[in-house]
């Protein structure tokens, strides 16, 4: 498979490291909504009530820094350098204007997923204390 055909197969919902974080999320009891349009950047996972929001970021379309997947590709450098940069400063502005609406933001790399441990304690420092569900 050509690399053009590669690119085009990945989408940007519902990818492995998205789900894995929903997944997460939601059996740790806290309940979100996706993809909301009208917030910068259309995060991953939006918690309204606690005006928050989650965007899990793929280490080599977001260039996570230090991170072995997130390199230039080799050939065509002259279109992926600008390409990879337009994106960081895309995600920078995002993150600024959803703080200045009073929104908080937390970036989950994709490579972070693989340590679940790690992550649920990020997400509830982030997040809070879990809701309160009453059984009946």
């Amino acid at each position: 498979m050509d690399r053009s055909a590669n690119m085009r197969a990945i989408r940007s919902k519902g990818m492995r490291p998205e789900l894995a974080v929903r997944s997460l999320v939601h059996k740790m009891g806290y309940r979100y909504r996706l993809h909301k349009k009208d917030l910068p950047g259309k995060p991953d996972l939006v918690f309204a009530s606690r005006r928050k929001v989650i965007f899990v970021h793929g280490c080599f379309w977001h260039s996570h820094y230090g991170c072995s997947a997130a390199h230039v590709p080799k050939s065509n450098q002259d279109y992926w350098g600008p390409k990879l940069r337009r994106n960081q400063s895309r995600d920078r502005r995002n993150i600024k204007n959803l703080g200045l609406a009073g929104w908080s933001s937390l970036i989950i790399w994709e490579c972070e997923t693989k340590d679940t441990t790690s992550l649920e304690k990020r997400v509830k420092r982030f997040l809070g204390r879990k809701p309160n569900v009453e059984v009946r």
